[in-house]
This record gives C-alpha cells, sequence and structure tokens, in this order.
C-alpha cells in the first residue's frame, strides 16, 4: 500500500492540471472597446452607448461606467474603457465569468464595434490595462514580417476552443503618409533631420508656445495647421525650411520624397526595445492554464513560425510559467529541510524517513479531492500541499517519540514498540487531525466575494489530511519495521556486544 501511494502521488502531481491563481468573483468586470481607427468620435460614443445600455440591461449588473478615446488607458481614439460593478452575489444569478459568457453574443450585435470584458482580480501581475486576463507577446526586428505572422497567429488561435476572447492590438486601419529624407541634399542646405522632424512637430504635434492667465482662467496657444489642412499631402508639399547656410526657405521637397497615403498601424508598440504585438485571451470554462499554455506552443510549431519572431507570456502567464517550473523544487526543498531537522531531533538517518513517509498519502487525498471539485493544482494548492507537510508528518512524529522511548527504556522489540505506539497515540493522533482538519473546512466550504481564492487551500487540506488518517496509522509501522531491519543488518558487527572480530578475538 505505501508503494502504491509513492507512484500515485508522483502520477498525480505530473497528470493534473496545473494553474495559478484561480479566476476570483469580486463582482468587478473591465473592458476595452476597439473599432476602426479611422472611427468618428461621434460614432464611437454612439456605439458605446449602445454596448452601455445592453449591459445595464442585465439583471446581474449593478452600474456601469464608460469613456471614449485616449483615457483610462486606451491607445487610440477607437479604443474605449468600460467598468462595470456587479450585485452582491447572493444577489444575481451567475458568476462574473458567466456574466461575461452571457453578455458576449449580445454584445457582438452592435456593429462596428468589439468589447472585450475581464473579471478584476485582487491580485493582478503585470503593469498595464490588458484587454483579457492572460497575454502573449510577439516580437522581432522587422515590422512587417512580425505583423504578418501575428495575424497568422491570431487567426489559429481563434479556432482553438480552449481560449474565448482572443484580441490582438494591432490595428492597421490607419491612414499614413511615408516620407523618406535625402540626407545629402538636407546637408548641402545645412539641414538635419531633426530640423526637419521639429518642423513637421510645429505643424501636428500641438505644441504649446505660450500660455495667457486672466483673474479667472488660463488658455494656452497651441502651434499647429488649420483644421482643414490636416490629413491632406498637399499641406505637406506647402512647407517651408529656412536654410542656416543662405537664410532662404526652402519647399519641404526639395530635401524629402513624400510617398502617397497607404494603409499602417496606428501605433507601434514595444517591448525589449523592439517593435511588439500583444494577443490577449481567456480561458474557455474548466479549461487550465497549463493546457492554453501548452497549446499556443504547439500552434505557433504548427503554423511554422519562424524563430526570429520570438514570443513571451506577459504578466499571469508569464508569472505561471516561472512558478510551474519552480514548484518539484519547491516541494524536495520542503521535504529537504524537515529530513534534516529531523535527522538532527533523533541522531538517525532512518528515523525521519519513517516520519516522512505519512506524506505521500496526504499527497494523494490533496489531489483527489482537487480533481473531484474540479479545481487546478494551483499556487494556492501549492501553499495547502506545503501545509500538508508540516501537518501530517506529526503522525510519524507522534508514533516514532514513543516507540523509540519504549525500545531504549523498557529494552523491547521494534515490532512491540510499535504496535504500544499505534495504540497508545491513536487518540492524540485523532484530535490533532480533526482539529487541523475542522479549521480548514470553513476555507472550503468558503461563501462570499474572493472566496474562489481560498477554496483550493482549504480542499488540498482537507483531501491530504482526511486519506493520510486513514492510512498512515497502517503504513508508519510497516516502514519503521522496514528500515528497523535494514539498518541492524547494515550495522558493523563489531557494533554488536560480544561479537568476535575478523581476526577471532573478541
Amino acid at each position: 500500500m505505501f508503494g502504491l501511494t509513492v507512484c500515485a502521488s508522483v502520477a498525480g502531481f505530473v497528470l493534473i492540471p496545473k494553474g495559478f491563481f484561480p479566476l476570483q468573483d469580486t463582482a468587478f468586470v473591465l473592458g476595452t472597446s476597439q473599432a476602426a481607427a479611422d472611427i468618428p468620435h461621434a460614432d464611437m460614443v454612439a456605439k458605446h452607448r449602445a454596448l452601455a445600455d445592453i449591459i445595464a440591461a442585465d439583471p446581474a449588473v449593478l452600474t456601469v461606467t464608460h469613456s471614449v478615446g485616449m483615457t483610462g488607458g486606451s491607445q487610440t481614439l477607437a479604443n474605449g474603457r468600460f467598468w462595470i460593478v456587479l450585485n452582491d452575489r447572493s444577489d444575481r444569478d451567475v458568476s462574473a465569468s458567466g456574466l461575461i459568457d452571457r453578455l458576449r453574443p449580445r454584445l457582438a450585435a452592435v456593429p462596428g464595434i468589439r468589447l472585450y470584458l475581464r473579471a478584476a482580480q485582487d491580485i493582478n501581475i503585470g503593469a498595464g490595462q490588458p484587454r483579457a486576463q492572460y497575454q502573449y507577446v510577439l516580437k522581432g526586428n522587422e515590422t512587417a514580417e512580425l505583423y504578418a505572422w501575428s495575424q497568422r497567429l491570431t487567426s489559429a488561435l481563434q479556432g482553438e476552443p480552449l481560449y474565448r476572447d482572443l484580441s490582438s492590438d494591432l490595428q492597421l486601419g490607419a491612414n499614413v503618409i511615408r516620407m523618406r529624407i535625402d540626407r545629402a541634399a538636407a546637408a548641402r542646405l545645412g539641414l538635419t533631420s531633426a530640423d526637419i522632424d521639429e518642423a513637421l512637430y510645429n505643424a501636428f504635434g500641438q505644441r504649446q508656445i505660450n500660455e495667457f492667465q486672466t483673474d479667472t482662467n488660463q488658455y494656452q496657444v497651441v502651434l499647429e495647421v488649420d483644421d482643414d489642412g490636416r490629413g491632406h499631402i498637399e499641406t505637406l508639399q506647402s512647407f517651408r525650411l529656412r536654410s542656416p547656410l543662405s537664410g532662404e526657405m526652402v519647399p519641404l521637397a526639395a530635401v524629402a520624397s513624400i510617398a502617397p497615403p497607404g494603409a499602417g498601424p496606428v501605433s507601434i508598440l514595444h517591448h525589449g526595445m523592439l517593435p511588439a504585438v500583444n494577443l490577449s485571451f481567456n480561458l474557455a470554462p474548466g479549461a487550465p492554464l497549463g493546457d492554453a499554455v501548452a497549446r499556443l506552443e504547439q500552434v505557433r510549431q504548427r503554423i511554422g513560425m519562424p524563430a526570429a519572431i520570438q514570443g513571451t507570456f506577459l504578466g499571469s502567464a508569464q508569472a505561471f510559467q516561472e512558478a510551474l517550473a519552480g514548484q518539484p523544487w519547491l516541494i524536495l526543498a520542503a521535504l529537504l529541510a524537515v529530513y534534516i531537522i529531523l535527522g538532527v531531533l533523533y541522531e538517525s538517518l532512518a528515523h525521519p524517513l519513517t516520519i516522512l513517509s505519512t506524506l505521500p498519502s496526504a499527497a494523494i487525498g490533496a489531489l483527489a479531492l482537487l480533481w473531484l471539485g474540479g479545481f487546478d493544482f494551483s499556487i494556492m494548492a501549492l501553499i495547502g500541499v506545503i501545509l500538508l507537510i508540516g501537518i501530517v508528518k506529526k503522525n510519524g512524529i507522534l508514533l516514532i517519540d514513543f516507540a523509540l522511548a519504549a525500545q531504549r527504556t523498557r529494552g523491547i522489540s521494534a515490532g512491540q514498540a510499535i504496535y504500544e505506539a499505534a495504540l497508545t497515540r491513536l487518540r492524540p493522533i485523532m484530535m490533532t487531525t480533526l482539529a487541523a482538519l475542522l479549521g480548514a473546512v470553513p476555507l472550503m466550504l468558503g461563501f462570499g466575494t474572493g472566496t474562489e481564492l481560498r477554496q483550493p487551500l482549504g480542499v488540498a487540506v482537507v483531501g491530504g489530511l482526511l486519506l493520510s488518517q486513514a492510512l498512515t496509522l497502517f503504513t508508519t509501522p510497516v516502514v519503521y519495521l522496514a528500515l528497523d531491519r535494514l539498518s541492524r543488518y547494515r550495522r558493523p558487527l563489531a557494533a554488536v556486544p560480544g561479537a568476535a572480530t575478523p581476526n577471532g578475538r573478541p
């Protein structure tokens, strides 16, 4: 039975779905809207109001607030933000994630705009205002190649059932005028690229050049071209720059070539000094984050994305990858620390192993109850397993303390000593286990806002204590006797009183 528990616990850790932090219902939902890059401001406001009316009509929503344009973290005028407050959990029929699933088809009926919703969390990793819970960034040296492959990856992932609300922040609908500076011609006239940049910024950058203050107000003087001239290529052809050498006004066309307008990105984002495209996604109901991370890498390889396009998870997904890589080492370090402390306490290398033999059954109980409850093996579940290492080993300590004392003081055999220990220490073992188990029940059965973060911890502790209590009283004595026989078998013959040495002398 002990051997089966060891094998089952290792297999359980490998096979159980992995997650990071459980998705909470904090009664608050965030939203990011995206429309066409050239949408007029009035149309954007009208579409926002249509979305707000749909959201406010849902009985689970208490209030909804929204803004249009470059406020609240929005990047362009074609983006907006939503802040949705929900009723108390007892006053609504769905969770925050369930509300998002219910609103998704209704919001999609508004043409020309997309609204991406995500449930707000108490624990947030990463900066910025992402559209969804998890982010994946692509970056590369060549923007054309980066944009092409990011669109291919987005299209491939949209057909995967693990993902919801998949979106990319790449917007290529902007009307872009490309200008190439003739540096040799500019140098002959004494002009630099910085001079040309300053002239363009004076026209389109809304440079503040002065300010007037009165008794009741203040007025800023902004230098820019007339509104009728903005967005027209003829405005650039009429530009003049003063040559530092001759003092004459030189047309911009003499030092730069202006290409006809074409499509381009609304904004160019960077990550690690390289152009980047961010992909955001939520998970399908019941989908583990570990499966979604692995599937994304498989899709990337399937479409043949070149190595020049680097991909990295951000925020919670990145922290999940780092935590997943360190989980085995963290558990091993905890076991090693416990073994060293017990070895010093008992002055033995064998007895700490007997005490640690109680842990595999606890691990099986924790993983089994997590699996039955539909929970991932998250950070909170890992904390529960670490707690179990400290709680469950006390069963072995209570048995070994009594057995060793009986052997040393009364000189009885190991079998008789561990048998008496199991009978005598049954009551304190049951009392301490029940105290710890009942203390974790409120965490497992918790209600209210944010209980999703605490439930995996309680489930892991309760499941581990239930199964370990049923098995350790039977497996620990067997392990104790096996290690006692092994230690006596390996003990040097000279250590036995009265035994003969190899040369025949006592």
